[in-house]
């Protein structure tokens, strides 16, 4: 039986944090065409779903799959892993993490949106959409960072630590270099973080595809 006959619903499930990916992209490239004097190297991405920003509509359209896509990815991941007992409980719980790290993003960044593009951080709203950053960036950097961690210690799945590592070092790109690059250039670097955690989603999602069959069971 070929390997395409042996998957199951749950892999083929796996797709969505790829479609989710490129739903993200989408709206990332796109959106700035509703955006009148958009600046793409020097504004970050949230100002383009921002509550009063003119590219709000398409964003919301472009990006309609990206959460849900994601979402139901990550799930999936977490349900296999768990039933398989697959990798190590350390590989599990990194994963676990960065499930959670991707609902807080999902929920968070719909009820705390940020109310206007590029003005200056002062309704509670604004505040909130600020925390969720914060929470949203410390778990993405803990959960990659035990999942590098378990790969090191070979009680995690081939290559996928050398992913995270990949996605982690995206982050401190974003991270620093938001503070270090010129303003004008700042859009730029923020875009390494934004893209870090939807782009190892969907690695995520085509090992899940594949059923992380490279892995044999381990605890």
């Amino acid at each position: 039986m070929s390997e395409t006959k042996k998957r199951k619903l749950i892999n083929w499930l796996g797709l969505s944090g790829v479609l989710s990916f490129l739903s993200y992209a989408a709206a990332v490239i796109f959106s700035p065409m509703d955006f009148p004097g958009y600046k793409w190297m020097e504004q970050a991405v949230s100002d383009l779903s921002a509550e009063k920003a003119p590219s709000r509509m398409l964003w919301n359209r472009l990006s309609a799959f990206y959460g849900f896509g994601g979402m139901v990815c990550v799930a999936c991941v977490c349900i296999l892993i768990s039933e398989k007992k697959i990798g190590s409980r350390l590989f599990r719980v990194g994963i676990y993490l960065f499930a959670v790290m991707n609902l807080i993003s999902e929920v968070g960044y719909k009820m705390f949106p940020l109310d206007d593009s590029g003005k200056k951080i002062e309704s509670f709203q604004e505040v909130m959409h600020i925390v969720v950053t914060v929470a949203v960036v410390l778990l993405s950097i803990v959960s990659l960072v035990i999942l590098i961690v378990a790969s090191c210690k070979k009680k995690g799945v081939p290559h996928l630590g050398i992913w995270a590592a990949i996605a982690l070092a995206m982050m401190f790109v974003g991270a620093i270099g938001m503070k270090a690059v010129p303003a004008e250039y700042f859009g730029i670097v923020e875009r390494f973080s934004v893209f870090a955690a939807v782009g190892f989603n969907a690695v995520l999602g085509i090992y899940l595809f594949n059923g992380f069959r490279t892995l044999s069971k381990t605890k």
